[in-house]
């Protein structure tokens, strides 16, 4: 890996991966364990993943004007955009993942379609709080994999909390041995 572009797709990947075995462990949570409050600050497992889902959409959706946003945005920009950061899109772990796997292939197809000037490029967009604001995509991108990296990290201490391990989450794990 030798710049921006390729970290960021690097990223991506490793999104997509993580959030798959994210949602494998929660599938093997006891009944009501999923949406049981565990103090966390989206309170349960599901309130979380729900949060990354609803943040994903936003920051996407934000996209929307940029030049490369089609086709790789189409599905994302389809969907009603939440109103707030802790909105429930669904209690269900199997429609909630489909979401998931539809925000992830469009990640992947978004960064894929970059070039390393594509990250200088400002995007303007309004916060949840009604706030203005203007970042390069370069900075929305490392804050995107950044928030997810934070909330799994979240959600794997909950697991643990309930007597599973989500396993090996090392970036590493997706990179090639060069010895």
């Amino acid at each position: 890996m030798t710049t921006f572009l390729d970290h960021c797709r690097l990223m991506a990947r490793y999104n997509t991966w993580m959030n798959a075995k994210v949602y494998d462990t929660a599938a093997k949570l006891p009944a009501g364990e999923l949406t049981a409050d565990r103090g966390a600050f989206f309170k349960s497992v599901i309130g979380t993943l729900n949060h990354l889902a609803v943040t994903d959409i936003m920051w996407l959706q934000r996209l929307r004007a940029l030049d490369k946003a089609e086709p790789a945005l189409t599905d994302v920009l389809s969907i009603t955009p939440p109103k707030t950061l802790d909105q429930i899109l669904s209690l269900d772990l199997g429609e909630l993942r489909l979401l998931r796997e539809r925000l992830d292939a469009a990640i992947e197809a978004y960064v894929g379609g970059l070039d390393a000037a594509d990250f200088d490029v400002l995007v303007t967009f309004t916060r949840a709080n009604g706030e203005t604001q203007k970042k390069s995509l370069g900075s929305i991108f490392s804050h995107l994999f950044n928030h997810q990296t934070h909330h799994r990290g979240q959600i794997t201490t909950l697991f643990s909390q309930a007597g599973l391990d989500v396993g090996v989450t090392d970036v590493n794990a997706l990179t090639p041995n060069l010895i």
